[in-house]
């Protein structure tokens, strides 16, 4: 599982139009599902965005998590976070999960972020969606489930 995590002051996404999920102070998750990932990949990664410190503390100092400053997140389903530009001019995204596992998983992390205490909003799943955000700082982290070290 991949992640694009971007610490926001706001964002929201839109369907047809008609805004489907929105969020104030927190982090917008763009999150990719492998082929291969299973619920060890969902729960490192939703560990990671409640716990990560990456919110500034009185000092400056990013020294506080999601969950210390109560914020909010945007979670977006992305499988193109899976396309491999390395031959060609068009990705491969052979390495994504087909759509019936990655939804199963993607829900699972939103399941899992929730139970966490976070407030968690979604986009739609295998839908063309417009997402607006004001990215603050701008801070923007790549995590990655298969890169533990």
């Amino acid at each position: 599982m991949r992640a694009v995590v971007q610490r926001v002051k706001k964002a929201r996404v839109t369907v047809a139009g008609q805004e489907v999920g929105a969020i104030g102070p927190g982090l917008v998750v763009f999150l990719g599902v492998a082929a291969g990932d299973d619920d060890s990949a969902v729960n490192y990664l939703a560990d990671k965005v409640a716990n990560l410190r990456i919110f500034a503390d009185t000092k400056g100092k990013m020294n506080l998590s999601l969950q210390d400053v109560g914020g909010e997140v945007l979670a977006i389903s992305q499988f193109t976070l899976y396309g491999d530009c390395r031959k060609g001019r068009r990705p491969s995204f052979s390495a994504a999960a087909p759509p019936e596992l990655a939804i199963k998983l993607y829900q699972r992390f939103v399941s899992a972020l929730a139970a966490r205490g976070l407030k968690v909003a979604t986009g739609q799943f295998q839908a063309s969606m417009l997402v607006e955000l004001t990215n603050d700082g701008p801070v923007t982290m790549l995590l990655d489930s298969d890169r533990l070290f």
